[in-house]
């Protein structure tokens, strides 16, 4: 059985060296670990090698996992959403990086408990326009902004990006052109500071372009079963 807490320790620290070699601070960039179908075991063993996020896909998976581990673990939601999972996740969760559509916004606004702090929300961009993935085209983010910043529970922190594979050169233009999109989001709304891009095969592009959050699965918990 691969030791997940070890791996955990060197991905963390191969992380701070590409952080290093882009010119960033390691504490820029916050590693997700992308636990979809894995044990409870095994994200305690990554959570006791150093990670303190983890990205969940499904509602009813995360349930017993959110209510068994440990409570100081940030809990980010970077799946589908169905609307009628919506007020859950609304209630469990501290993150989504997943909003794509003005419905599903306002249901998680409706949803979000007030003695709760706003939910953290990403916008999800299909950069490449593929139709096996969810997200608004990038030229549709200036107006999908305008229509949910009145939502007054949620705080819409950025962009969250799965670009089609590439090799590595191209996979940075990739991820260029979501950073460039960003800085011009930046003008008009100050509160934006988060770039959700990047998992195990091009976190490292990601980071040279800015990510400020990556989403680790296989480089932790080794490939799905």
């Amino acid at each position: 059985m691969k030791n997940i807490k070890e791996a955990t320790k060197q991905f963390l620290e191969l992380k701070q060296k590409t952080c290093n070699e882009s010119g960033r601070e390691s504490s820029e960039v916050i590693v997700i670990g992308a636990s979809k179908t894995q044990s409870i075991q095994s994200i305690r063993q990554a959570y006791e090698g150093g990670i303190t996020n983890f990205g969940e896909n499904y509602l009813q998976e995360a349930e017993e996992k959110i209510s068994q581990l440990p409570s100081d673990i940030t809990w980010h939601f970077i799946g589908a959403i169905q609307s009628k999972k919506s007020k859950k996740i609304a209630r469990m969760f501290d993150w989504v990086h997943t909003i794509d559509r003005v419905e599903i916004a306002q249901l998680l606004n409706s949803a979000r408990p007030k003695e709760l702090e706003k939910l953290n929300v990403c916008v999800q961009v299909n950069l490449d326009r593929e139709e096996s993935k969810s997200g608004i085209n990038l030229e549709e983010v200036d107006n999908f902004l305008l229509e949910i910043e009145s939502l007054d529970n949620l705080n819409v922190r950025g962009l969250m990006v799965i670009p089609k594979p590439k090799d590595n050169e191209r996979q940075r233009l990739s991820f260029k052109k979501i950073k460039n999109k960003f800085n011009e989001l930046k003008k008009n709304y100050n509160e934006l500071d988060t770039l959700s891009m990047g998992m195990s095969a091009d976190y490292q592009e990601a980071i040279a372009e800015g990510s400020t959050m990556i989403r680790i699965g296989t480089n932790l918990f080794g490939p799905r079963q």
